[in-house]
């Protein structure tokens, strides 16, 4: 088949990201020189001035409003404010839980807006899209609003190759700001859904649909459109809409439930693969890389039905494209957000002994390096471990000096993994994840 792409050819485009170290606001440390910054995104020793890439495995309201708050250092969400999400087919059970996003979406003050869809299903027209916000639980937590129920504005795109205009609802310019977020899973058509999915398939009216779907060939039927084409398409269509926002847009990914079908879907496969976490970034492209790439690091045996679909439909040629378009880059800084070891231990009246930095580069395809700092001699142990939780490198087990400590590390691989990286001090631990693409 023309557009199956072998494992490696998928990941093959991906220029190394560099890594940094980081801990959430507002007990920030991270690299020797930047501790005792603010400002989680300023903290860090920016060599290539590349996108950075917020994670956290928290994946709770707590979780959310944290990375969101991380987010906002750099970028406000002013006005009255939009949040893009999937309002969920009847019948499936995938799409964000009200219950986990109420808080975030109550914080910005946001009206959860969707626009109709183009096949047919339960929510082709505005009736019966409220209906469905409104079954979903959407409308418990918020206003909500079906931004193509008055029709149609075009929003132009000159750069686009196969379109030059984007079809979105025209309740679009109701809003000052946009919350992009995103559930992270397969699609029977993209490969894969994330942040430019939901950009541009999903803030297009019902004939904007269409006219993604066919690479500009029509505006009443979605069928029969080119794969490349339409992935190149959707691309275009999130650059309009970038192009009509500039900085007032923010981009939320969710990483769970990760079936290998859309939130369209009325009857989604039951997800192989665990959850993973929440990711955030001010870049949709390195945003979506990042998760495509969480992906591959993951259980090979548990992703490989999501990464068979993903290679499948050429899911990646919409990053590609979209990087030709100057919507973003691929290549990015990993920053896991988890709390530092004083928040961890501050309740229970023990002064931490050390901070663990996030590995640099990260990811990264030959080696990285694993740092920390220690406020006193201590007993060490650094170990590394594989997704399976198997022990698969020691680096070091034994007392030391206080100051700050760095390895080389190499794993033994020749395959995309995802590690963690364990540091005990004390009888106390903090873990890290790194990710090696090969």
């Amino acid at each position: 088949m023309k557009n199956q792409l072998s494992r490696r050819k998928f990941l093959k485009n991906a220029t190394l990201a560099l890594g940094a170290a980081a801990m959430t606001n507002p007990l920030v440390t991270g690299l020797a020189g930047v501790a005792g910054k603010n400002n989680i995104l300023n903290s860090i020793e920016n060599r290539q001035d590349l996108p950075q890439v917020l994670f956290t495995p928290d994946i709770s309201s707590n979780g959310l409003l944290n990375i969101y708050s991380q987010l906002t250092l750099n970028r406000q969400l002013t006005g009255k404010v939009a949040v893009k999400l999937h309002s969920g087919e009847p019948g499936g059970h995938y799409y964000p839980d009200p219950n986990l996003i109420k808080d975030l979406v109550q914080t910005v003050n946001g009206t959860i807006v969707e626009c109709n869809t183009a096949y047919g299903g339960g929510r082709s027209s505005a009736t019966a899209h409220k209906k469905v916000l409104a079954d979903h639980g959407f409308t418990a937590i918020a206003s909500t609003d079906v931004m193509d129920e008055e029709g149609s504005i075009s929003l132009p795109f000159p750069n686009g190759k196969n379109i030059t205009e984007d079809l979105v609802g025209s309740h679009f310019t109701n809003y000052d700001s946009f919350l992009i977020l995103s559930h992270f899973k397969g699609h029977a058509m993209g490969g894969f859904g994330g942040a430019i999915k939901n950009m541009s398939i999903g803030i297009a009216s019902k004939s904007g649909k269409c006219w993604i779907h066919t690479a500009g060939k029509s505006k009443t039927s979605m069928w029969g459109g080119a794969q490349d084409p339409f992935l190149e398409s959707m691309a275009e269509a999130a650059g309009a809409v970038i192009n009509s926002l500039q900085d007032r847009v923010l981009y939320i990914s969710l990483m769970n439930n990760l079936s290998i079908d859309c939130d369209c879907d009325s009857s989604p496969a039951k997800p192989e693969l665990e959850d993973i976490g929440i990711l955030a970034s001010l870049d949709p492209v390195a945003l979506d890389k990042a998760c495509v790439d969480l992906i591959y690091a993951s259980d090979p045996q548990k992703s490989a039905s999501l990464r068979q679909r993903m290679e499948s439909l050429h899911g990646i040629h919409t990053l590609d494209h979209a990087v030709t378009l100057g919507l973003g880059s691929q290549n990015y800084q990993l920053i896991e957000l988890t709390p530092s070891s004083v928040e961890t231990y501050k309740n229970h009246g023990i002064a931490a002994n050390f901070t663990l930095n996030s590995a640099y580069p990260n990811p990264f395809n030959s080696g990285t390096t694993l740092s920390y700092s220690l406020n006193s001699a201590a007993f060490v142990d650094l170990s590394i471990y594989n997704v399976n939780g198997q022990l698969v490198d020691q680096i070091c087990r034994e007392n030391q000096t206080s100051g700050y400590h760095s390895y080389k590390w190499s794993p033994r691989t020749t395959s995309t993994s995802m590690y963690f990286i364990k540091l005990t001090v004390d009888n106390y631990t903090d873990t890290k994840r790194c990710i090696c693409l090969k």
